[in-house]
């Protein structure tokens, strides 16, 4: 789906409830969608197009038996606040959404409106579900990471900069895994010879000064563990590493696609498409509680071949091997 085609369908969302009308026999279902990114943001179009792909293999179209509520909230505590109690206000008979950020606040206001999450670490660490096997309650959904992938970014650091003495670790402090995650990297970060500078920041401008402050030199690295503050500025944070000539080593493809070094993680967009078989599953009477949270089947490694040129640095053939996209 292209971006001006979603706009669109974004613009007409708002009709839908209205224009819909279901056929003969056939009840008309309501879903919620619930993302941190902005609506122009160039992966929410991806992402939506997945989801609506699968529901429509599934048997659900716009108009005929579905009607879709989406809200973007672009990083935003207050307006993901503010669409929480819209869409639970709807009363919809499942909500999709994506990231801690938002599954939390959705389950301190509703635990009756079954809900399917997308993109989210450590859902029983952070107390949303019982268990991966019976999450018990009215969420369930996909993971992205055990805690151990987060050691695989200090690794590929070392890989791609092997001079690289000192990184710092960009993290939400709001967000108790992605504090699990660094806690994984600082555990091992001795036996690599690298020392850690944690940077909390949830401000464009304080992590521009955060990372000027940080960078002396040829030493420096950076990872980024995501979360909606990152994953938002992707751009910003990728052009401020370049600009201090640091590598840096990202949790999602699409921060390589915006310029930056290397990434590995999950495929965010397979993840949208298979939460529309949990939806379908919903709507036709499964409970959340009886459907297993499932982890990432497959991780990509994807190097921006264009960065590393600027930044100076020799990709290792070993690596390339092993990348499953280059970008050059």
């Amino acid at each position: 789906m292209k971006r001006r085609e979603f706009i669109t369908l974004l613009g007409g969302a708002a009709a839908w409830p209205l224009a819909a009308r279901a056929q003969q026999g056939e009840r008309m279902r309501r879903i919620g969608v619930l993302d941190t990114l902005a609506a122009d943001d160039p992966e929410a179009p991806v992402r939506f197009g997945a989801f609506m792909q699968g529901m429509q293999t599934l048997g659900w179209a716009v108009g005929r038996n579905l009607r879709i509520d989406a809200r973007w909230a672009a990083a935003d505590p207050d307006r993901i606040r503010s669409h929480v109690a819209e869409l639970v206000g709807l009363a919809p008979d499942v909500i999709l959404t994506s990231g801690f950020s938002t599954i939390r606040p959705l389950l301190d206001a509703t635990r009756t409106v079954p809900i399917v999450f997308a993109n989210v670490v450590d859902p029983v660490g952070a107390g949303l579900i019982a268990s991966l096997a019976r999450p018990g309650g009215n969420a369930t959904g996909f993971t992205t990471f055990e805690f151990g992938v987060s050691i695989k970014w200090l690794e590929l650091l070392k890989q791609i900069a092997p001079g690289v003495t000192r990184a710092a670790v960009l993290r939400d402090p709001t967000i108790s895994a992605i504090i699990g995650q660094f806690a994984a990297i600082q555990g091992v970060a001795p036996s690599f010879g690298v020392e850690l500078t944690p940077i909390d920041v949830r401000d464009a401008g304080e992590f521009q000064r955060a990372i000027a402050m940080f960078a002396r030199g040829p030493t420096d690295g950076l990872i980024v563990l995501g979360g909606p503050f990152a994953n938002a500025h992707r751009d910003l944070i990728a052009a401020t590493a370049a600009r201090h000539r640091i590598p840096a080593v990202y949790a999602f493809r699409f921060y390589v696609v915006a310029g930056g070094l290397i990434s590995y993680g999950p495929d965010l967009i397979d993840q949208w498409r298979l939460a529309a078989g949990y939806v379908d599953r919903i709507l036709k009477g499964e409970k959340p509680s009886d459907l297993p949270v499932q982890a990432p089947t497959k991780y990509e490694l994807v190097i921006n071949l264009k960065t590393a040129k600027a930044l100076g640095l020799d990709v290792p053939p070993s690596l390339l091997a092993r990348a499953d996209e280059v970008i050059e």
